[in-house]
C-alpha cells in the first residue's frame, strides 16, 4: 500500500494529474478506457455495499426501515461532493480525527470486556492456506484508494511531501482493519455469520453509549469513503467539461451528477442484479487493476519519474 502510494503521489505530482482520466491518459495512453471501465464496475459495488451497510446501522440502532439509512448516506455524500475539493477536505480531516479516536477506544474497551478470549482464540485456530493470495486480492482493489484521492494532492509542494505521505499512507489505511480485526477472533467463527460484526461486538461489550459512538463513527467513515469515490467521477467528469467548454462544472452539476450516480449504484444496480454480478467477479476485478494499474504504475510511472526529473518539466503524453 505504501509503496503504491508514494508511486501514485509523485507521479501524479510530476505530471499534474489530479484526477483519474488525466493520470491514467498520461500513464496508459489509449489504454486508459480499461481503467476507467474497471473503476466505475468497482464504484457500483462499493457505493451499494456502503448504502447497505448505511442501511443495516440505522436498522440495528433506530430500528428504523433500511431505506431511510441508505438515503441519509446517499444525501450527505451528495451534499458534501456538491461543493467540490473544499467541502471534501474538510470532511477527510474531520472524519479522520473521529475515526482514529473512535478505533483507539474500541480496542481498549473491547481488551478490557474480553480480551481474555484473544489469545486461546488465536492459538484455537492454526494457520490456513491460501492467505497470502487473499491478501494480495485484496489489497489488488484497495489500492485503488491512492486513485481515488488524487483531487487532494494539489497541496503536495515537493516529492519529498509525496513520499513522505505515500510511506504513511500504507499503515493508516491498515491500522483500522487490524485493530477491528483482533476483537473479532475472540468470537470466532461464529462471527463470520453475524450480518454485522460491528454490532455484534458492540453487543458483548455491553456498553450503549459507546455502541452508539462507534455506529455514528462508522457511518461517518462510509460518507468519507462514498464521498471520495463520487467526487473522484465529479472530477474526472469536471476535467473534460472544462477542457471542452472551457468553465468548471457547477454546483448545481456537480450535485445532479453525484445524486444520479448514487441513485444508480444504492438502488438500481441491486434491482438489476449488478452488484451480484460484479461481486461475485470481484477476483477478477482485483487482476484487472493489478493489470492497468500496479504494473503499469511501478513499470512506466517509475519510468517517468525517472525522466521528468524536475517538477516543472512539461508533462508528456503517452
Amino acid at each position: 500500500m505504501s509503496l503504491l502510494s508514494i508511486v501514485t503521489f509523485v507521479v501524479a505530482r510530476r505530471l499534474q494529474a489530479f484526477d483519474y482520466r488525466t493520470f491514467f491518459k498520461r500513464l496508459l495512453g489509449p489504454g486508459w478506457i480499461a481503467f476507467e471501465l474497471a473503476y466505475l464496475l468497482l464504484v457500483i459495488l462499493i457505493l451499494a455495499v456502503y448504502g447497505a451497510a448505511a442501511g443495516a446501522i440505522v436498522a440495528a440502532v433506530f430500528g428504523a426501515p433500511e431505506w431511510v439509512g441508505t438515503v441519509a448516506l446517499m444525501l450527505g455524500i451528495a451534499s458534501v461532493v456538491t461543493f467540490g475539493n473544499t467541502a471534501v477536505e474538510r470532511l477527510f480531516r474531520d472524519v479522520s480525527y473521529l475515526l482514529y479516536g473512535v478505533y483507539v477506544l474500541f480496542i481498549i474497551l473491547a481488551l478490557y470486556a474480553f480480551g481474555h478470549l484473544i489469545g486461546p482464540a488465536f492459538s484455537a485456530h492454526p494457520e490456513t492456506s491460501g492467505w497470502a493470495m487473499n491478501g494480495l486480492t485484496y489489497a489488488s482493489y484497495n489500492t485503488v484508494g491512492a486513485v481515488i484521492i488524487l483531487p487532494v494532492l494539489r497541496h503536495l509542494v515537493t516529492d519529498r511531501d509525496a513520499v513522505i505521505s505515500g510511506l504513511i499512507a500504507g499503515p493508516l489505511t491498515m491500522l483500522p482493519a487490524l485493530l477491528f480485526f483482533i476483537p473479532m477472533v475472540a468470537f470466532y467463527p461464529a462471527i463470520k455469520d453475524a450480518p454485522l460484526p460491528s454490532d455484534f461486538l458492540l453487543q458483548q461489550m455491553g456498553m450503549p453509549w459507546f455502541h452508539l459512538l462507534f455506529q455514528a463513527m462508522i457511518f461517518a467513515a462510509l460518507l468519507e469513503s462514498g464521498t471520495s469515490a463520487v467526487h473522484a467521477v465529479n472530477e474526472r467528469i469536471d476535467g473534460a467539461w472544462e477542457a471542452r467548454k472551457g468553465v468548471p462544472l457547477t454546483h448545481r452539476a456537480r450535485l445532479v451528477i453525484g445524486l444520479a450516480l448514487l441513485a444508480l449504484c444504492m438502488f438500481a444496480a441491486g434491482r438489476f442484479g449488478l452488484v451480484a454480478l460484479i461481486a461475485n467477479g470481484y477476483r477478477a476485478l482485483a487482476y484487472i487493476f493489478l493489470g492497468v494499474f500496479v504494473l503499469p504504475l511501478l513499470t512506466i510511472g517509475v519510468w517517468k519519474i525517472y525522466r521528468n526529473e524536475r517538477a516543472d518539466e512539461p508533462a508528456l503524453e503517452v
